[in-house]
């Protein structure tokens, strides 16, 4: 692999290298001018070494359907964590769990990682597998009722990627969206762009 070592690839790696500059500086646990610059030193080593592959396309950010998605992403962090609390604590214990594998629309590497770490994050779900091939999510439910609970919980998890392509996605992610939700009979949210 060939890093590009273009003016325009180094504007991209600012923020990587302050963030690298950053933990050289943590690590040694004082500020310093000759940690700072130490630091800054490892930092562009550790890139032009180590290159990261390019992200294709690039990040969009909407900033309304990013705010939706958080607002959601926090109900959703404050009602599982109640859920998962009533379940520790109610007597009986746990009595089903599951394992469900759900077809994601999008197969941006980066939509993919976001999507199982939104997923991973709010409790009582736990992503086990992420095929990025297939564009598919191994998702583990720590509780559910009966089989229709499983459906609702992987409609669930396509809901969290529709919040996230709408907030972060390609046009052509955002295509692949509408055109499932067409095939599914609901009508694409066309407010949120």
């Amino acid at each position: 692999m060939i890093a590009d070592r273009s003016p325009l690839r180094l504007r991209h790696q600012l923020p990587l290298l302050a963030w690298l500059v950053l933990v050289w500086i943590l690590l040694w646990g004082t500020w310093s001018w000759a940690n700072l610059l130490s630091g800054a030193l490892v930092a562009l080593l550790v890139t032009m070494l180590l290159p990261l592959p390019h992200v294709v396309g690039g990040t969009r950010v909407r900033p309304l359907p990013l705010l939706a998605f958080l607002g959601h992403f926090v109900v959703d962090l404050a009602v599982s964590g109640a859920q998962v609390a009533w379940l520790a604590l109610r007597p009986g214990g746990q009595r089903r769990s599951a394992i469900v594998r759900v077809q994601l629309r999008t197969d941006s590497d980066l939509l993919l990682t976001m999507v199982a770490e939104a997923v991973s994050l709010v409790p009582g779900s736990l992503v086990l597998d992420l095929d990025r091939e297939g564009s598919t999510i191994t998702v583990h439910l720590l509780h559910v009722r009966d089989r229709a609970d499983v459906e609702r919980e992987r409609g669930d998890v396509l809901v969290v990627e529709e919040r996230l392509v709408r907030a972060f996605g390609s046009p052509e992610d955002l295509a692949a969206i509408d055109r499932d939700l067409q095939r599914r009979g609901r009508a694409p949210e066309r407010a949120a762009r």
